[in-house]
C-alpha cells in the first residue's frame, strides 16, 4: 500500500506502509539502547547495550557492553559492580528460562516492555526505535556493534 502525503511546507513525498508477509522476507522489529546514567540528577548518560524484539519471531534479545572508563569519567565513585549486575540481569530476563526469575513464563513481549518501561534508576531504557530484518538475533549483535561499542 503507498499514499502521497503532503508536508507542512509544500513538499510531497510518497510513504509506503509494508504489511504481514509484504516485506521481502524481513519483519519488523522494536529496540531500545540501555543506557548508563550513574548520576540521575545530572542527566548524563553512556550507552551500555541493546534490547530487540520483534513480535512475529517471538524474539526479545539484550547485548550489554559496559566502557568502565567512560562510565568513571562521568562519575569516579560509581558502583561498577552493580551496573554490570544490572546489566547482566536485564540480558537474563530478556533470554527467558529459568534465570529470567518471575519472568521465565512471561512472553517475549511482556518480557521487552518490562525492559523498556521508563524507570528513574542507574540504568534505564532510551526511545524506542524500529526497522526491518530477518535475523533479530544478527541485529542486536549489529546495533550493539553501532551504537554501543
Amino acid at each position: 500500500m503507498s499514499g502521497t502525503h503532503i508536508h507542512m511546507a509544500g513538499h510531497v513525498v510518497e510513504r509506503h506502509i509494508t504489511r504481514a508477509g509484504q516485506g521481502g522476507g524481513r519483519d519488523v522489529f522494536e529496540y531500545a539502547l540501555l543506557r548508563v546514567v550513574p548520576r540521575v540528577e545530572r542527566g548524563e548518560c553512556i550507552n551500555a547495550g541493546v534490547v530487540v524484539y520483534c513480535r512475529a519471531q517471538a524474539y526479545v534479545g539484550a547485548r550489554t557492553h559496559l566502557d568502565e572508563a567512560r562510565l568513571l569519567a562521568l562519575d569516579p565513585e560509581a558502583d561498577v559492580a552493580g551496573v554490570r549486575a544490572a546489566l547482566g540481569a536485564i540480558e537474563r530476563h530478556c533470554a527467558g528460562g529459568e534465570e529470567a526469575g518471575q519472568a521465565a513464563r512471561d512472553d517475549a513481549g511482556r518480557r521487552y516492555r518490562w525492559v523498556i518501561a521508563p524507570r528513574s534508576t542507574v540504568v534505564q531504557p532510551g526511545p524506542v526505535h524500529t526497522g526491518l530484518t530477518t535475523d533479530p538475533a544478527a541485529e542486536t549483535e549489529r546495533l550493539l556493534d553501532l551504537l554501543v561499542r
